[in-house]
């Protein structure tokens, strides 16, 4: 690892036992190293940012998730960043998975955020952090990324970025199991202002509004509960 390496990895605190598979990737090399494993990949979308109201019921449903796959022949794929879902990272690791991030360029302005428990970055050349590029009905390249190189995905809520993705995975006819779960009260009610009045709707994220009519997914979900 080159000084410039280093300098980089150390401004933006992603730690040196971290492999950074490139800096400012598209989303098909991206996609083509996460093959290149030979693993099945199961990706976890959720809250990041905004986290869990409650994070112990998360880690549960993510622990009961990791414990149908071996961690010989899968891959855990999250977005790199520690918090809210990232704290799947160590639970997985723990477990004896390989795990990867995808994520945007956009996090480079964010440093510190990274998981320690990430093996691999994938930091996905974007303007945005994911979804529906406004006006287009495509994914950005981050999005692109995530929804290509997963073979099951698992939703724990999750707001637009998460439901548009795992609409993407659903649409490729691949698994897709979603988890009702609300976030952060105190947090969503910061950023909305303190003269908002959140109704319990809005604490359970867009995703669960999009998966709220398939029946099927939810009743899967709560039994696992």
């Amino acid at each position: 690892m080159g000084r410039s390496e280093k300098r980089k990895r150390s401004k933006v605190g992603i730690g040196n036992k971290t492999r950074v598979a490139g800096w400012e990737m598209g989303p098909q090399e991206a996609v083509r190293q996460i093959r290149a494993a030979g693993k099945k990949v199961l990706t976890f979308f959720g809250y990041s940012g905004m986290g869990y109201e409650d994070e112990g019921r998360m880690l549960e449903l993510a622990g009961k998730v990791l414990s149908r796959f071996s961690h010989a022949t899968t891959m855990v794929n999250i977005g790199a960043t520690e918090d809210g879902l990232g704290k799947i990272y160590r639970l997985a690791k723990d477990r004896g998975f390989e795990t990867s991030g995808i994520v945007s360029t956009c996090s480079l302005d964010y440093p510190g955020q990274f998981s320690r428990h990430v093996d691999t970055i994938y930091l996905i050349q974007d303007q945005c952090w994911g979804g529906l590029v406004e006006g287009t009905g495509r994914l950005s390249p981050t999005s692109e990324a995530m929804v290509l190189a997963t073979d099951y995905a698992v939703g724990i809520g999750g707001n637009e970025i998460s439901r548009d993705e795992l609409l993407a995975v659903r649409q490729l006819g691949r698994p897709v199991v979603f988890f009702p779960a609300d976030m952060n009260h105190k947090k969503l009610k910061k950023r909305l202002g303190k003269h908002a009045n959140p109704t319990p709707q809005d604490f359970q994220g867009a995703a669960y509004q999009a998966f709220l009519a398939d029946r099927s997914q939810s009743a899967a979900a709560e039994a696992e509960n």
